[in-house]
């Protein structure tokens, strides 16, 4: 995969390796610092919904190896060593929210050492007031998915949710990157989703705290610049530095500005080991400060204080 951005391929598109059966680890791996370890991606839904994820990723995707329910996600990864989780969710037609919003402040306290999101979908009626009652119910943060529910960054029907993000201080992990593209999806996330468009996000609303997912693949070296001019931009490394996706992890974005980056997996959803990431970050020679920023002290700077 292309650093550069017009010219990358489309990940879904591009012959992936089969499904991994790399070993995992029991633990965290060996060369990290001694930092509580925090997850900032981890998907949870009712059963019934995360049955419906894996169908899609079953025939439009990859095999998800973890065939996990919410409890069992956040248990495997707290048994294996990771401190803390942050549970992401979201709604992939109107109407959704608030009973995903509910569900999720109910998992999250009855599972301590998780920071759960709530969701919302952007134009849908009483979108500010559903994103003000899920932070009143005690969410830390929100989530939305350009490619899910077909909305580009800058659209400015989704303004009013990123000023009440911004007015309660809750930060925002939106999927604004172009990839993965797939023709699964109802839209073309590379007709909606572009790094110029989120600087327009940036700049419009810069009290808004906004995690763009997956190192906002392909655009790693539009996201690099973006990083160098806003503060209020952070990203996460989900599945970007696994060896999964074809060409090299984007080193120089990674290490250029650790506080603004943080370790995430899409766990369980994933095709290969848990930890398989978290290894081969721990073997990029960051450096511990650095190492020790994104595998826990960014996310717990950014969410976890939130709890």
């Amino acid at each position: 995969m292309s650093g550069g951005g017009d010219s990358a391929s489309h990940l879904l598109a591009t012959a992936l390796p089969a499904p991994s059966d790399d070993p995992e680890g029991a633990r965290l791996p060996d060369g990290l610092p001694p930092v509580p370890v925090v997850d900032a991606h981890v998907h949870v839904f009712p059963d019934r919904l995360f049955a419906a994820v894996r169908r899609w990723f079953d025939a439009h995707a990859w095999p998800i190896r973890y065939r996990l329910d919410a409890a069992q996600t956040v248990e495997l990864l707290r048994a294996r060593g990771v401190d803390h989780v942050v549970a992401l969710t979201y709604a992939h037609k109107p109407g959704l929210a608030r009973a995903l919003n509910d569900w999720m402040a109910a998992f999250c306290r009855g599972t301590p050492h998780v920071t759960g999101l709530g969701t919302v979908f952007p134009g849908e009626d009483g979108a500010a007031a559903i994103v003000a009652d899920a932070f009143a119910a005690g969410l830390g943060g929100l989530k939305l998915h350009c490619h899910v529910q077909c909305f580009a960054p800058d659209d400015p029907t989704v303004a009013e949710v990123y000023e009440a993000c911004a007015a309660a201080g809750r930060p925002l992990v939106m999927h604004a990157g172009r990839e993965p593209q797939s023709p699964a999806y109802r839209c073309d996330p590379h007709t909606l989703c572009a790094a110029e468009r989120v600087a327009r996000v940036l700049a419009a609303h810069p009290r808004l705290k906004l995690v763009v997912p997956h190192l906002g693949a392909d655009e790693f070296d539009a996201y690099e610049r973006l990083l160098e001019r806003h503060d209020n931009l952070w990203l996460d490394t989900t599945m970007m530095l696994a060896d999964f996706f074809p060409g090299p992890p984007p080193r120089r974005l990674v290490q250029m500005r650790p506080e603004r980056v943080m370790y995430g997996t899409d766990f369980p959803n994933i095709p290969y080991a848990w930890d398989r990431e978290l290894v081969r970050l721990a073997r990029m020679g960051l450096g511990d400060d650095a190492l020790a920023q994104i595998v826990g002290g960014t996310a717990r700077a950014l969410f976890v204080r939130l709890t």
